[in-house]
C-alpha cells in the first residue's frame, strides 16, 4: 500500500504546438512513474490530435532519468513542428537521452536517436609527444589537436618525461553526447538546427579538454554534420613580462 501511494504516474512535461501539420494545434505530453524525487521511470510520450482528440503513444526505448522535457520546432523545414524529448541520465557523465519525433500527417516517425548518434561520432583521444592530444575520427577524416602545455608540471610529469617525450602511450576519450540543444542559425529562416555537444577527457572523468561540437542540419532524410569543431577551455593569462 505505502509502495502505491509513494509511485505513481504524474504528467513530467507539456507543450503544445502543431505537430501534425494540420494547422490545428495538438497537445503533446510526457508521462512517467515517479516518486517524491525527481527521478522517473517508464517515460511515455503522447501526442493528442487537437483535430479528433485522438491519442497516440510512443515508447521510448530508453525511459528512465531526471529532468524528462519537452521542445516542439520545426527542424525538418516541412511547416509542422517537430518533438524533441531530453532526459538527463544523471551521475558524474552527464550524458543524456534524446529523442526527436515527427507527427507529420499522424505518423509518428524517428528523427533522432542518441544512440545511433553515440556509435556515429566515436573518437580516438591519444596524448602525443611535446604536449599535445590529438582528437580524431578516421571515417569522419578528421583531426584535431589540443595543446595542454599550460596543465602545469604536476599534471604533465605524469605522463612526460623532461624532454617532453611521453614516458608510455595514454589514452583520453570523447564521452557519449551529454547536450542537444535547438539552435536558430539563420534568423530569416523557418526553422531550427540541433548543437551536439561531447566532452572531451583525459585520464579521469574531472579531466576536461574541450568539448566535440556538431551542428547537425536535417537534410530531408537525417540529421547530417555541417560543421564539427573541437572548443578548448582557456587557461590564466601569465604575462610573459
Amino acid at each position: 500500500m505505502n509502495e502505491a501511494r509513494s509511485r505513481s504516474i504524474v504528467l513530467l512535461d507539456a507543450k503544445l504546438g502543431d505537430v501534425n501539420g494540420d494547422g490545428i494545434l495538438d497537445n503533446v505530453y510526457l508521462y512517467g512513474n515517479q516518486s517524491d524525487g525527481p527521478f522517473a521511470d517508464h517515460i511515455t510520450l503522447i501526442i493528442q490530435d487537437g483535430r479528433s482528440n485522438r491519442s497516440t503513444a510512443v515508447n521510448l526505448p530508453n525511459n528512465a532519468g531526471y529532468n524528462a522535457r519537452l521542445f516542439l520546432g520545426d527542424f525538418s523545414k516541412d511547416r509542422a513542428q517537430d518533438i524533441l524529448v531530453s532526459i538527463d541520465t544523471g551521475g558524474s557523465g552527464g550524458y543524456g537521452i534524446f529523442y526527436m519525433y515527427s507527427f507529420k500527417n499522424n505518423v509518428v516517425y524517428e528523427m533522432f536517436d542518441f544512440e545511433k548518434y553515440n556509435e556515429a561520432f566515436k573518437f580516438n583521444v591519444n596524448y602525443e609527444d611535446f604536449y599535445k592530444v590529438s582528437v580524431s575520427n578516421p571515417q569522419l577524416d578528421v583531426l584535431f589537436n589540443i595543446d595542454i602545455s599550460s596543465k602545469g608540471y604536476d599534471y604533465l610529469s605524469q605522463y612526460y618525461d623532461d624532454d617532453g617525450k611521453l614516458k608510455q602511450p595514454v589514452q583520453g576519450e570523447v564521452l557519449a553526447l551529454g547536450g542537444l540543444y535547438p539552435i536558430v542559425t539563420n534568423e530569416r529562416g523557418v526553422g531550427y538546427d540541433l548543437f551536439a555537444l561531447q566532452r572531451i577527457i583525459g585520464t579521469t572523468n574531472a579531466d576536461t579538454l574541450g568539448y566535440v561540437e556538431n551542428l547537425l542540419t536535417w537534410n530531408g532524410d537525417r540529421f547530417a554534420s555541417a560543421r564539427l569543431t573541437v572548443a578548448i577551455l582557456g587557461s590564466k593569462l601569465i604575462s610573459l613580462f
